[in-house]
């Protein structure tokens, strides 16, 4: 059963069973195994293969399958192999630029209502972020792929890719769909730079990220769950809301109303995980 708030989505090369095995116990909350960029295009067909073998049984925790971008040859295959797979969770559409190709690929969807992610990687996608979220209620949720949206802006610095995070994040919420899960850091070695990243990215609103080594999975995991220090805070807020009716001033100056009562009770839903 998928988290309530899953906070860690392992990628895995779909032409490397024994690599997405070892995903599989990894502790991720949900693995990807990836038919897209990690599989050369003379494995694609065996990357399919083993994948649709693979979720022939349940597996232990969540799979979903990133497929082929839409216009590739490969897609209609990648989808038509593993879609009916009772192991599948869900699919991760890459490279999505409008609502039209959520549509399609929702309606002929087999079985109806397929769980569908889509992940937006260019400027075009980013504009169209808010149309894609609601495009149709088997769309899940909405993320970036950062690398090819930093080569299509011709992004210097990382810095330069927050407004379209912002977009992304404000998008799926008025939507009514989860907040997304922050992109790879690329850097498998670079931990420091990871826990780093992870907090701006809590900061700017994303909820967990992607990880492309299980090495990763610990300090996504730490970055984004409550600190000791924020659970007492929101104990501290719902005691309140249970005393009191209406808006409040805490002690310390905070101000209690509904909308801060939702956020406490996400941040002590999110503590169980500890």
């Amino acid at each position: 059963m998928t988290a309530a708030y899953p906070l860690t989505w392992l990628y895995a090369p779909g032409d490397r069973p024994h690599v997405v095995a070892k995903a599989l116990t990894s502790g991720a909350d949900i693995v990807v195994v990836d038919l897209e960029d990690a599989v050369d295009p003379d494995r694609k067909a065996y990357a399919r293969a083993a994948t649709a073998d693979l979720l022939g049984e349940l597996p232990p925790i969540p799979v979903h399958v990133r497929v082929n971008a839409l216009d590739t040859p490969w897609a209609a295959p990648d989808i038509a192999a593993v879609a009916r797979a009772p192991g599948l969770c869900a699919l991760r559409l890459p490279k999505i630029t409008s609502p039209a190709e959520v549509v399609r690929i929702a309606e002929r969807a087999v079985p109806p209502g397929l769980p569908l992610y889509a992940l937006l990687e260019s400027a075009l996608g980013v504009e169209h972020a808010y149309a894609v979220a609601s495009a149709h209620p088997s769309l899940r949720g909405i993320a970036l792929g950062e690398a090819d949206l930093r080569a299509d802006l011709g992004v210097r610095d990382d810095a330069g890719l927050d407004w379209s995070r912002s977009r992304v994040i404000v998008a799926a919420r008025a939507a009514g769909l989860p907040p997304p899960a922050q992109s790879v850091h690329p850097d498998v070695r670079d931990l420091a730079g990871l826990a780093t990243s992870c907090a701006h990215g809590r900061a700017l609103g994303f909820l967990g990220r992607a990880a492309i080594h299980p090495r990763q999975l610990a300090v996504i995991e730490r970055a984004f769950l409550p600190t000791e220090a924020e659970i007492e805070h929101a104990e501290t807020i719902l005691k309140a809301a249970t005393t009191q009716q209406g808006a409040q001033a805490l002690p310390d100056g905070c101000f209690v109303d509904a909308a801060v009562v939702t956020a406490a009770q996400r941040t002590l839903s999110l503590a169980r995980r500890r």
